[in-house]
């Protein structure tokens, strides 16, 4: 099933066109990257399809519904989930909390309700307890619940920006580098992650990634940019043979990652 499709996607600032044109299509059940050199436009395309930018042109549909120019909270609610760059967001709050804020499109009881403490605000104040300690177990985190974000591990604050993600049931989950400053052991430690979350989790996953030996290592497909085009999309294996990505990729190591994955 066609999860995300984009057509002509395109942003431009200014003179510069940021985004150029992009088709993208992903299936159901797939985990795509989506690589190329810094300013090749990844993260302005994440911002394009998870409404944090509106296009200058072409069009953006998930789940065969148009979500061209909705906001990000409407995009989110349909299950279109992403992650940022940054891991100081929940810095100053348990990890607990921080994952917990990632149930509130879930909840329906209202301010009044909390405040009031109805039977219903109360239900679901219990589920997502609940919820909280399945995805804390599910990640990884549940010795740190109690810990301030900023207290763990820097690999463990990556995985926490998962688990809040995580915690709004997406159908779709975009991370946008998550393997930024890993050593090789919170690297594979992620790579886990992001298997379970596909297999375990019936959750696609669209990531941005330098890391050439996650990407080589997780990735059903790859997606080139450079310079807002996609210059390539196909397996892993393939993508690294192309003249043009070689090119454009030139001593990142891709081909010899791919190479060794073979």
């Amino acid at each position: 099933m066609r999860l995300l499709e984009t057509h002509g996607l395109s942003v431009q600032f200014g003179g510069l066109r940021a985004v150029d044109a992009v088709d993208l299509a992903l299936d159901a059940g797939e985990i795509l990257s989506l690589i190329g050199p810094n300013g090749a436009g990844k993260t302005t395309l994440f911002n394009l399809v998870s409404g944090f930018l509106k296009p200058s042109a072409g069009t953006a549909r998930y789940q065969e519904r148009e979500i061209t120019g909705l906001p990000p909270y409407e995009i989110a609610a349909l299950g279109l989930v992403r992650t940022f760059q940054k891991t100081n967001i929940f810095s100053e709050i348990p990890v607990r909390d921080g994952v917990a804020t990632g149930f509130h499109l879930k909840r329906d009881a209202g301010i009044a309700g909390i405040l009031l403490h109805t039977r219903r605000a109360k239900a679901e104040q219990a589920a997502v307890e609940r919820w909280t300690a399945e995805i804390l177990a599910f990640t990884g985190l549940t010795p740190w619940a109690h810990q301030l974000g900023k207290n763990l591990p820097y690999g463990k604050q990556r995985i926490l920006e998962v688990a809040v993600a995580l915690a709004a049931s997406p159908r779709l989950l975009l991370l946008d580098e998550p393997a930024s400053g890993l050593n090789p052991t919170e690297t594979n430690d992620l790579m886990a992650l992001i298997r379970r979350i596909r297999d375990e989790k019936q959750i696609t996953v669209l990531l941005i990634e330098h890391n050439m030996r996650l990407v080589v290592g997780i990735s059903d497909r790859v997606v080139v940019l450079n310079h807002g085009k996609k210059i390539a999309d196909g397996p892993p294996g393939v993508v690294s043979k192309d003249q043009t990505v070689v090119e454009a990729y030139l001593g990142r190591g891709f081909a010899a990652e791919a190479a060794a994955h073979a």
